[in-house]
């Protein structure tokens, strides 16, 4: 519609102004001939027509020329016109024309020229003859010519005129032209609008439709056509979407995975949780009681499953927190201080292992209680997997953490898994943990713009390495951990 219109708007413009244009070429041509029969006219023949008012004369030329001043007249108007308003129309003229107050004036205006006038001051004008026919009318003071100079005839105006009828009928047929060229460019202007407005327009279509499809079914595997060389904003829109539904998708997918999977890590401590309170529970019962040494044993495995419960529960809710909560947190933290603090908490947990340390000062961009979980779940695993009285080594260099334990390894088919949630190796299920710390520590390093690795160390063990880059300054000295 809009194109349409506006199509419309200017094909009407160019419409109209070509019209207009048409016209006065054409009544310049109908003034031109009208100037020519207004020249002066012979004296002997505007004397006749005076001398025979208020009736009409024969002219003096033959009727074979009927002209009146050397101009054909047949399909003209000449009358001369008195002070008085009557008329005096030649006979070869085609008619009498009406009258009318501008002519009149013609003949007071001419009363105020003096001397002799070859310029002929007249009034153009549409009117009609006493017929009702359309003329072009031109009334000027009356010249005549008597054997010298043209001169002034007092109280009198010629009148001439031409009929339009020609005229009309071509300005009429150029409209409907017009008309009807106009009308078909807005009618194909329109239906080229509505085609490239549907062509553009498909793409939203189908978009639309796969928006509505999902919020019906939430179905994200939906996918919508893309030309690859197509750059357009419903190309980039329709790439966009398609990497929403796949993230989405993805989200969802891994959404399920770690409810499946945590889940099935939740069932084994409740589980144990659950057959050893209800021993407990049967003893209180029955009053047998459980000999000490074996309820003993019973509370701390409830302590340990309750433990292992908060430990996974934690990382949990680690996982869970969403990258702009991260965000709000993260600052220049000294990797020194942090690795610091986690070896404190390292040697706490194996304090019949020798872990011997080397940080230099290294600072970063990260959330510093993120940061300080990821190393410590990484030396919880060299204590968990040192064999007794072992060493852990750890050194930090220019922004470079590596951790190394004596323990067994890890085999090489498993080490592509070990960041993976929930992962364990089937050698170390026995040993306590969620399989979630090191999903949590990649995690931690890739937001901080690191890396981590794990390889095999030689002479035997793993080796855990972290790269970080630096932050662009340093914190003040009053937020470093003692």
């Amino acid at each position: 519609m809009l194109v349409a219109a506006a199509v419309a708007f200017g094909v009407a413009a160019v419409s109209v102004t070509c019209w207009f244009i048409v016209q006065g070429k054409l009544y310049n041509q109908v003034d031109g001939d009208l100037r020519k029969m207004a020249q002066p006219q012979r004296g002997v023949e505007v004397a006749g027509l005076l001398g025979s008012c208020p009736h009409t004369v024969q002219n003096t030329q033959s009727d074979d020329t009927n002209d009146f001043n050397g101009l054909r007249t047949q399909s003209s108007y000449i009358q001369l016109l008195k002070s008085d308003g009557t008329s005096c129309v030649s006979s070869n003229s085609a008619g009498t024309v009406k009258v009318t107050g501008a002519d009149k004036s013609v003949i007071k205006s001419a009363s105020n020229l003096t001397g002799i006038s070859t310029t002929l001051k007249g009034v153009y004008r549409n009117g009609v003859d006493t017929d009702g026919n359309a003329v072009r009318v031109l009334t000027t003071p009356l010249l005549v010519t008597v054997g010298g100079p043209p001169q002034l005839y007092p109280k009198t105006a010629l009148v001439v005129a031409m009929p339009l009828k020609s005229t009309q009928n071509t300005l009429n047929d150029l409209a409907l032209v017009l008309l009807l060229v106009s009308g078909v460019g807005v009618v194909g202007a329109g239906a080229a609008g509505l085609a490239v407005a549907r062509a553009g327009l498909r793409p939203v279509d189908k978009l639309t439709e796969a928006v509505e499809h999902v919020a019906r079914t939430e179905d994200l595997a939906i996918r919508i056509p893309v030309d690859e060389d197509s750059d357009d904003e419903i190309a980039r829109l329709s790439r966009s979407f398609n990497s929403m539904t796949t993230s989405l998708a993805n989200s969802r997918e891994l959404q399920q995975q770690l409810i499946a999977d945590a889940g099935h890590e939740l069932r084994t401590p409740l589980t144990s949780l659950r057959t050893n309170v209800e021993l407990l529970t049967r003893s209180e019962e029955t009053g047998r009681p459980i000999p000490p040494a074996d309820r003993k044993a019973l509370l701390a495995s409830v302590k340990a499953q309750m433990t292992e419960l908060a430990s996974l529960i934690g990382d949990l809710q680690e996982l869970s927190r969403s990258e702009g909560q991260r965000g709000e947190r993260v600052q220049v933290v000294s990797l020194q201080d942090t690795v610091e603090a986690a070896l404190r908490r390292a040697r706490l947990r194996g304090p019949e292992l020798t872990i011997t340390a080397d940080v230099q000062p290294w600072f970063v961009q990260s959330e510093p209680s993120a940061l300080e979980r990821a190393i410590v779940n990484i030396l919880d695993n060299a204590v968990k997997f040192s064999p007794e009285g072992g060493t852990i080594e750890v050194q930090l260099t220019h922004g470079v953490l590596t951790v190394r334990d004596h323990g067994p390894g890890i085999p090489a088919d498993e080490l592509p898994h070990v960041f993976d949630r929930f992962w364990r190796s089937p050698s170390a299920r026995a040993l306590p943990g969620s399989g979630l710390g090191l999903s949590i520590v990649a995690r931690t390093v890739e937001q901080a713009g690191g890396e981590v690795t794990l390889a095999h160390a030689p002479g035997g063990g793993t080796v855990a390495t972290v790269r970080i880059p630096g932050a662009a300054t340093p914190p003040p000295e009053t937020d470093r951990v003692p």
